[in-house]
């Protein structure tokens, strides 16, 4: 519950920051009004940290920079064309703190792209009225000390609702990556979406096409980092919004069979990336959030409706949706503009999340053990989280066992790392050695035979440069000829 005594204190606490009060001093010294707006104003209303500062002026463009350069470090006008210029201004309390100063705008939109014509406004109630939602519509005037809420912000963080602050079909088709947004902060702040915004986003959702897929990338990519994403998927799924972005979310409340029965996938999902998020804060406590891991819980069983076979007596099965679950996140992520390594994390977290219930049942040999971290390899402690995560089961008895098996998984990749190194698994001998013992140039072969010692490797572990060339020979001559191999070829081709 907002207290509004306290928050107030917060706001004059804001205006006395060292760079608050030395940007207010600049600018009313020039003869232009400034205010803290938007983010930096709503979370000091709500006791919560601030982070970025953001201002806007009657000030233009070319009058910011003349009056922050002397006052700042560095400044950089890459948003000139925008109204926004960027500086880094000494604190005296702490580390240098990076700004943006925007001045007044009116934007409108051409409703084909949301790109806006930029407009130059003259009034800060004008400005905070274009703004995506009332919460963030607010701006702390300085060095006076005004709060200017034109909208209603302040009501709202007492009800806990986003709502936009003109009418919504206005403000989403103007901008419709604001719907996105509605998700985010839903999550972000635990604020319910207002009924009639929550209604123009269903209304509107297909306009979210005209959005690049870096955009909507980016809006996912800050969900995924909120505390609990969950509240802002529900969102999402419940407007029919998702379907423009990521359907293979919504695909997973799969339809009930009254003869068949299976757990219910979307909120199995949802419960996985809670629980992967505590997992992964107890874990890394302090560390920023692990958006592959998070968006390889939400996803790692998209494959489940392209694999769900009814089976006679109401078993439900899903074969191999690991495997191609891992396709359709590949496929997906890369439509949304993700980078490559988030791409590929994702992918192989998926693929390999059911490996270690394949093993539950009986103990692990070491060889097994080892195959699990070099598939794994830099994704391994991610995996622990994914697999720990995917347990949802009420039966305690069950979880409890699967939790142990775990504990036991872990405890052996630490004896096995202390005593072999396994993070970096390598044959006995290289691919050099490999080609002076056989005699033979690079090619095929010399891959075959490094293949073949890896999986020694893998089984045995260490034994050395000798036997592992004994084996090698044994294996090189106990190989068909070249001539047999290829009339194998020739005979599958033909047949």
């Amino acid at each position: 519950m907002l207290n509004m005594a306290e928050g107030l204190s917060r706001l004059g606490a804001l205006a006395a920051h060292p760079v608050v009060a030395t940007l207010a001093t600049a600018f009313a010294d020039a003869g232009f009004e400034l205010a803290v707006v938007g983010g930096p104003v709503r979370d000091a209303l709500l006791g919560r940290p601030t982070h970025d500062l953001d201002f806007t002026t009657n000030a233009r463009p070319d009058d910011i920079l003349r009056i922050v350069t002397p006052i700042s470090t560095t400044q950089w006008d890459i948003g000139r064309a925008f109204g926004t210029i960027g500086a880094r201004v000494p604190n005296p309390g702490g580390p240098a703190e990076q700004v943006e100063i925007t001045t007044y705008r009116a934007d409108s939109y051409d409703g084909t792209t949301r790109k806006p014509v930029v407009e130059f406004g003259d009034s800060i109630d004008g400005d905070l009225q274009r703004r995506d939602f009332t919460v963030n519509a607010m701006a702390l005037q300085v060095p006076a000390v005004k709060l200017v809420d034109p909208t209603g912000g302040v009501e709202d963080l007492v009800a806990g609702i986003l709502r936009t602050p003109i009418d919504p079909s206005v403000s989403f088709g103007d901008d419709p990556l604001r719907m996105l947004r509605a998700a985010r902060f839903s999550a972000q702040l635990d604020f319910a979406v207002d009924d009639d915004t929550f209604a123009a986003v269903e209304r509107l959702r297909e306009t979210l096409k005209i959005v690049s897929p870096e955009r909507v990338q980016g809006e996912l990519v800050r969900l995924m980092q909120t505390d609990d994403p969950a509240r802002g998927i529900r969102v999402l799924v419940d407007s029919g919004l998702i379907d423009e972005f990521l359907p293979e979310v919504n695909a997973l409340r799969l339809e009930v069979d009254e003869h068949h029965h299976h757990k219910d996938v979307y909120e199995h999902s949802l419960t996985v990336v809670r629980q992967a998020i505590a997992l992964e804060k107890s874990r890394n406590p302090g560390a920023a959030p692990d958006v592959p891991l998070r968006l390889a819980a939400l996803l790692h069983d998209i494959g489940k409706p392209r694999t769900r076979k009814l089976e006679p007596g109401g078993g439900v099965t899903f074969h191999h949706h690991d495997v191609v679950g891992s396709r359709m996140a590949r496929k997906r992520l890369q439509a949304l503009r993700f980078d490559g390594e988030t791409t590929d994390a994702v992918a192989k977290l998926i693929e390999l999340h059911l490996r270690f219930f394949g093993y539950a049942e009986g103990a692990w040999t070491d060889s097994a053990v080892r195959r699990y971290v070099r598939d794994a390899g830099e994704l391994i402690e991610r995996l622990h989280i994914l697999v720990r995560a995917d347990v949802t089961t009420r039966n305690k008895r069950k979880a409890a066992r699967l939790a142990s098996a775990y504990d036991d998984i872990e405890r052996r990749i630490v004896e096995l790392r202390e005593q072999e190194e396994l993070d970096s698994i390598r044959p006995d001998l290289d691919g050099n050695q490999i080609q002076q013992i056989l005699g033979i140039p690079p090619g095929r072969e010399v891959g075959e035979a490094y293949r073949f010692l890896l999986d020694v490797r893998l089984d045995e572990g260490p034994i050395g440069s000798d036997a592992a060339e004994q084996r090698l020979r044994e294996w090189w001559a106990d190989r068909p000829s070249p001539v047999v191999e290829r009339a194998k070829r020739d005979e599958t081709s033909t047949g």
